[in-house]
């Protein structure tokens, strides 16, 4: 069975809040939900984010089913303004995610030092379980609005990896781009003791005022290279594309599971890189329009073949040969997430 994605040139922009009607976008939403409309509010230096005055319409909306939206993320596992609620929701201010500008208030959703999480189980080929952001978990029901672009582990960031990067915890994030334990650089240790404080597995304790790691309890969670305030800790990044690909996927299933959501997809400004990189990516094509639907994997699906059309040819493999982008289309079918094939309707 195809899924239905409606799609709103660029040029119409300014009738969003008809297209989403039209689109039965929030459908799904009911009186009283807490709606996590779940976005990117943009790196300090990078263009590469859906702009404030797109929220609004999608506000009215869902004030309209009486509901309670607001706009969130979680925080990032490299170091940044985005990396701690603090600095995040200041950022997200600074670039005009304001509640006088959208309508709603803006909620980082795993805490204030990115470690307010709940553990979903779900039993699939990577993990067991998922390391969920609290508030995300929490919420009742979802919007996923995804600016597109290409990504050099995904080929693409779209609504799936919003949905399963963007909503794990830092230990979720941890575990779907690594698969190591961290190294310990001892000679920056000044032996002030707070990673012991953060560590879940109890594996780290104090020799000779110097730190040291049980490795058979480490768990590789993070959080002893988020706490240490001198970078004596450091993770290998080796997880393949493949399997970082369907970790994502499998993410996608603990944030959607039990919940019903909708994807909107903003194909503008599109740039090789992902958007959290802080120097402006080059815009590599004319803006496009706007792809939504209730399923993610059909709404990205149209969203990299409108780009591919308009491209000329396979934006995903000109921009990165050696990624081969399908792994989680196939992986997200084989687990229920979606299908590629998928009706257009344009507006």
């Amino acid at each position: 069975m195809s899924g239905k994605v409606y799609f709103l040139p660029w040029n119409r922009r300014n009738e969003l809040y008809e297209f989403l009607k039209k689109a039965r976008a929030f459908d799904h939403v009911k009186a009283r939900h807490f709606l996590a409309i779940k976005m990117h509010f943009g790196e300090d230096g990078n263009e590469g984010y859906i702009k404030p005055e797109y929220l609004k319409p999608l506000v009215e909306i869902a004030r309209e089913k009486t509901a309670f939206p607001f706009l969130t993320d979680a925080s990032t596992i490299y170091v940044g303004k985005r990396s701690d609620a603090y600095h995040h929701a200041l950022l997200a201010n600074k670039h005009g995610f304001t509640i006088e500008n959208c309508g709603c208030p803006v909620i980082i959703a795993d805490g204030l030092r990115g470690n307010a999480s709940v553990n979903v189980e779900i039993n699939q080929k990577h993990c067991k379980s998922v390391s969920i952001a609290h508030d995300i978990h929490y919420s009742d029901s979802f919007i996923f609005l995804n600016h597109f672009k290409g990504h050099e582990i995904t080929g693409f960031g779209g609504a799936l990896k919003n949905i399963g990067m963007g909503c794990g915890s830092k230990a979720g994030k941890y575990v779907m781009h690594h698969n190591a334990k961290p190294d310990v650089n001892t000679k920056l240790c000044i032996g002030c003791g707070v990673c012991i404080k953060w560590c879940p597995a109890e594996a780290l304790k104090l020799e000779n005022k110097k730190i040291v790691i049980n490795v058979k309890k480490c768990i590789g969670c993070g959080e002893c290279v988020l706490s240490c305030p001198k970078g004596v800790f450091q993770l290998g990044w080796n997880e393949d594309v493949k399997n970082i690909q369907e970790k994502i996927v499998e993410y996608c299933c603990g944030v959607l599971q039990n919940k019903k959501s909708f994807s909107i997809n903003f194909l503008n400004h599109i740039t090789k890189f992902c958007d959290c990189y802080t120097t402006k990516g080059k815009v590599l094509m004319d803006d496009i329009g706007i792809m939504a639907g209730a399923d993610p994997v059909a709404v990205d699906k149209a969203s990299v073949d409108m780009v591919n059309k308009v491209y000329g040819k396979d934006f995903c493999k000109e921009i990165f040969p050696e990624i081969d982008y399908n792994i989680q289309f196939e992986y997200a079918e084989k687990l229920g997430l979606g299908t590629t094939e998928y009706e257009l309707v344009e507006y």
